[in-house]
This record gives structure tokens, sequence and C-alpha cells, in this order.
């Protein structure tokens, strides 16, 4: 069974010290997916902007900056965990993004809750597949 958690949440575009606009988005996670978090912004125009990358990177995000190339997060300021940083990068622009470090925390937490670090690959059904695998490949060379 494929479960999904969302949560919606406003982000802050961050365009200069003094020049800030927010973003509505919503983070999502599927246990069909289980390495992946998706983030949708909801922008002004008729379609949505979507990116994916790896829960690994945000949780390690929270804690340290974490990343490189595309997307990279951090805590806004060592000691203090009250917001997240992210920042990404495409051919079509960059773009830094403040979230709040305790929403997305705790958005965070209910995915590890449902497939702990670790546990990914079960959901995948990897195993099964490649037991199936090597089963019908190791019937046809005896019989060969």
């Amino acid at each position: 069974m494929n479960t999904m958690v969302e949560r919606e949440l406003e982000l802050t575009f961050v365009l200069s010290s003094d020049r800030r606009v927010p973003v509505p988005a919503r983070l999502i996670y599927r246990t069909d997916d289980p390495y992946a978090v998706h983030i949708t912004f909801h922008t002004a125009s008729d379609h949505p902007v979507h990116w994916t990358f790896a829960r690994e990177l945000l949780a390690e995000g929270l804690f340290r900056p974490s990343g490189t190339g595309d997307v990279r997060i951090w805590p806004a300021t060592p000691d203090d965990r009250g917001a997240l940083l992210l920042a990404l990068s495409s051919p079509q622009g960059e773009a830094l993004l403040e979230a709040s470090a305790a929403v997305v925390s705790g958005w965070l937490e209910r995915t590890l809750r449902l497939v702990p670090p670790g546990a990914e690959s079960e959901r995948l059904g990897m195993d099964n597949g490649l037991a199936e695998l090597f089963a019908s490949s190791e019937g046809e060379s005896q019989s060969g």
C-alpha cells in the first residue's frame, strides 16, 4: 500500500536582504518513491514549479550545510534552528528560499516514522524483484 505525506507551507523567496516574497508550497513524500521528497511551488502562473531531491539531503540540511549543485540546504544560522534555507539552481535561474525549520522538521519526522532511514529499498520491492530475477536465471542456466 502506498501512502503520501503532504504539508502545505509558506516559504519566503529571498530576493535581497530587504526584499522577500511569500511563496505557497506543498511538501510531498510518497512511500512508492521512498528516497525522494517533492516540493511544488504555487507561483502566480498557471503552471506550478516542481522539484524533487533526496530525503536524506533535506534531513542533513536541517543540521548542517548539505548538497552541491542544483539543491543546497542549510540552517539559517548555526546556533538557531528557526529557519532553513534552500538554494535551487537550474538553467532558468536561481532561487533562495527560506522555510520554518520546525514545520519542515515536523513533516520530515512523519516521513521517517513511515519509512525509517535504511528501510527505503524494502518499499521499492527490489529484493523480491531481484530474487525472482535470479531464480528465473538459475532455472534457465540449469535447463540449458
